[in-house]
């Protein structure tokens, strides 16, 4: 079985665990940069849907994916839509591969994986990458990178024994 975790948005990151062998990788959701829609000149990053849809294709293995519900604030206006056009983005890709998909809120996710107590975007990416590097020591992070996607898979492994 494959279990997939995803860290919805266009800065999320791709966690995949293959149950069966033991495999695991992080990738981070492929994007693309254009022209926004706007009168204004500016740019957009949208999902690169050609590149996500090679990513969720595991072959004819049993996948599972777990899909971490968008950030949605009106009051962050840009940040909200981003978050919706990512998520259609990933759905439609889900939809067209036929796998079936469930949402989880990341505070539910990270009471379960992260140490107690940690508050704060800054200090939950630090304790992220730590708990990611110690169940997945192979995994090679940049400076600043997370390990959310693949520690949603390994939510959703743990959720399915």
């Amino acid at each position: 079985m494959i279990c997939i975790g995803i860290d919805n948005g266009v800065s999320g990151s791709i966690g995949i665990i293959n149950t069966d062998t033991g495999d695991y990788m992080q990738l981070p959701v492929p994007v693309k940069k254009e022209l926004n829609y706007t009168k204004a000149k500016q740019y957009i990053t949208r999902i690169d849907i050609k590149a996500l849809k090679k990513i969720l294709h595991q072959s004819d293995s049993d996948v599972r994916i777990m899909l971490e519900r968008p950030m949605v604030n009106p009051t962050r206006f840009k940040a909200t839509t981003s978050a919706l056009r990512a998520l259609e983005a990933t759905l439609i890709i889900i939809e067209i591969l036929g796998y079936s998909f469930q949402y989880v809120d990341s505070k539910h996710w990270q009471r379960a994986i992260l140490p107690h107590g940690i508050k704060g975007s800054t200090e939950l990416k630090k304790a992220s990458a730590q708990i990611g590097k110690r169940l997945f020591p192979k995994l090679v992070l940049k400076k600043g990178q997370d390990c959310d996607g693949i520690l949603i898979a390994e939510y959703y492994r743990r959720s399915l024994r």
